[in-house]
């Protein structure tokens, strides 16, 4: 896995850049976008200056694999892997790791469903009693199941950390119809993959989606339950009481907050170990879920 190359950015020369994200670059071919999936990694709203080898392969591909699971059931962005004629040039920077998607008219909301007591959830919670709002019962312990699960929208506040904001105030941002159907559908969504996880040995403890509208109809976008949007718990090892054996990037998160870092750009270089094992991770999530090796990636070596 060390002799992977770790691809930070892409160029493709002659292709519109449409917007590069913290981990995504999205291109303009016209009626559609092609999203390529790099290997950078983020943590508290800052690119890390290291990427995790193959990374950008494993969000793409299991996207693809949830996006094709759920079906025409789900009304998504989401066309094809397939790389169109015109980018067959590039195959070499872009297979494994790129989507064709729809064009799409994105919703400026975090719709995060939580299954289980985690993170700024639980932090809220052990403060106040309330995550987003809600009153949720008491003597909760942290990464407790909850009686059910619960709908937490979020919005980019100004120093670019997401912010939770309570149902009433998502009404008053988008309506009410709106946040009812970002709400349902959210959760809806969850439901699903959380019980088709549990089968396969992860408990999916939340996850966070993106909509937007195509041609006039609400449509999932972005990516779709990978390690960097979901919290990806081990089932067999999961005890309440405290943070949970995971196989998403909480292991970057953890390691970052015990160097002291101050969650402030620059941040500090991961090392070898924590690189390694975080690609493990993200790899192992992708053969629990779906049952075969990391396509473009595992089966030449990587």
């Amino acid at each position: 896995m060390t002799s992977l190359p770790v691809v930070m950015e892409i160029d493709l020369p002659g292709v519109p850049l449409f917007r590069r994200g913290k981990v995504r670059e999205l291109f303009d071919l016209g009626d559609r976008l092609l999203v390529v999936a790099t290997d950078r990694i983020s943590a508290f709203d800052v690119v890390l200056p290291n990427g995790i080898p193959g990374k950008g392969i494993v969000l793409t591909q299991l996207s693809a694999f949830w996006f094709e699971w759920f079906g025409p059931g789900l009304r998504s962005h989401y066309l094809t892997t397939e790389l169109p004629p015109e980018l067959r040039a590039f195959r070499p920077s872009l297979e494994g790791r790129s989507m064709l998607v729809r064009k799409a008219e994105r919703i400026a909301i975090e719709c995060v469903a939580r299954g289980y007591l985690a993170g700024s959830a639980w932090s809220e919670y052990r403060a106040m009693g309330t995550v987003c709002g809600l009153r949720l019962p008491a003597g909760l312990r942290e990464s407790e199941r909850l009686p059910e699960p619960i709908f937490t929208p979020a919005v980019k506040a100004e120093a670019g950390h997401d912010e939770n904001i309570s149902f009433a105030e998502l009404v008053a941002r988008v309506g009410e119809e709106l946040a009812c159907q970002l709400r349902d559908r959210t959760l809806e969504i969850y439901a699903k993959a959380e019980a088709y996880a549990r089968e396969r040995g992860i408990i999916i403890a939340d996850t966070k989606i993106e909509f937007g509208w195509i041609d006039g109809e609400l449509a999932v976008i972005d990516e779709l339950l990978t390690p960097d949007s979901s919290r990806f718990w081990d089932a067999e090892r999961y005890v309440p009481g405290g943070p949970q054996p995971s196989f998403d990037k909480q292991f970057v998160r953890d390691w970052l907050s015990a160097s002291g870092w101050d969650r402030q750009p620059p941040a500090p270089v991961l090392p070898p170990d924590v690189v390694e094992k975080t690609a493990e991770k993200y790899r192992e999530a992708y053969r629990r879920l779906t049952g075969r090796p990391v396509p473009f990636l595992e089966a030449r070596g990587g």
